[in-house]
């Protein structure tokens, strides 16, 4: 049996794993393509994960959200690109989604007038960048939703045969 980590600032990796109860030894044995010298120097930051490993690590533990994690901090394009989604209760999700959306209801009209013309002229980029601010957190709504779902399904908690099939279905 591995010795228990008094590291103080452990990342989302070791964090991840631990919480399962796993030691590295036995990480490796869940994961597979990972050995525990790997997952230790991942966890330790003395390599970085590679976009295969996160994957592993993902299914592996059943957290999805550390794919999330690695795009949005990690990865140098998703960096870029990548919103970084905070795990939530679905009832704050659907929350923030609806709050977004009526916001955006009260401003579809005003999105009309400033694009109409094909450009946005002086006056009317605040409002523009409010509106586009506005959309992105329906979009971040969305990416939280997607995730619960996928961690849901990862975990048992939504049947994966019958989500499959009314996605299918479609």
């Amino acid at each position: 049996m591995g010795r228990k980590s008094t590291k103080e600032n452990k990342n989302i990796y070791q964090v991840t794993r631990e919480a399962l109860g796993y030691t590295r030894a036995a990480a490796a044995e869940v994961l597979e393509t990972l050995d525990d010298d790997r997952i230790e120097k991942i966890e330790s930051e003395r390599s970085l994960p590679q976009p295969t490993d996160v994957l592993a690590m993902a299914k592996g533990y059943n957290a999805p959200h550390l794919c999330n994690y690695y795009c949005a901090n990690e990865c140098p394009i998703g960096q870029e690109y990548v919103p970084e989604i905070k795990i939530k209760d679905l009832s704050q999700i659907v929350l923030e989604m609806l709050s977004s959306i009526n916001c955006m209801n009260k401003k579809k009209d005003e999105l009309i007038e400033i694009t109409v013309d094909g450009k946005i002229d002086k006056n009317e980029i605040e409002d523009f960048v409010g509106i586009c601010k506005e959309l992105e957190n329906i979009s971040v709504a969305v990416e939280s939703l997607q995730l619960w779902a996928e961690k849901m399904l990862a975990t048992g908690v939504i049947d994966k045969k019958e989500y499959d099939r009314c996605r299918e279905a479609d």
